[in-house]
């Protein structure tokens, strides 16, 4: 079990470390479904590159495509990131601990002053 979340999370923040990446995901926050040439207009890239990187985010878990006709259309799952979320969050805590225990040595060092 924990090698699979591993696995799960590794891909989820592979998927989110490329700037293209998080700007398509940022696109599909509406909550609509958008179509790939739609998502991939605004982008410098060709649709091939676009496609690459959608790859990414649906092995990543982070989006859903589904076809309809001729048009395959995308729509965000943010499940992924939740788990990123509960992961990352751990760490707050530790830095906000860290962080806290810091200014408490820092007061003791200017009282003795």
């Amino acid at each position: 079990m924990v090698k699979y979340q591993e696995a799960t999370l590794d891909r989820t923040f592979q998927a989110l470390a490329d700037p293209t990446r998080r700007a398509l995901l940022a696109r599909l926050q509406s909550g609509d479904d958008i179509s790939v040439s739609e998502l991939a207009r605004p982008l410098p890239m060709s649709l091939p590159a676009v496609m690459k990187h959608l790859d990414v985010l649906a092995d990543a878990g982070l989006i859903a495509r589904e076809k309809r006709g001729r048009t395959v259309c995308c729509r965000l799952r943010a499940a992924p990131m939740e788990d990123a979320m509960k992961w990352l969050i751990q760490y707050q805590r530790f830095w906000e601990l860290s962080l806290e225990r810091l200014a408490k040595y820092l007061e003791r060092l200017e009282r003795k002053k």
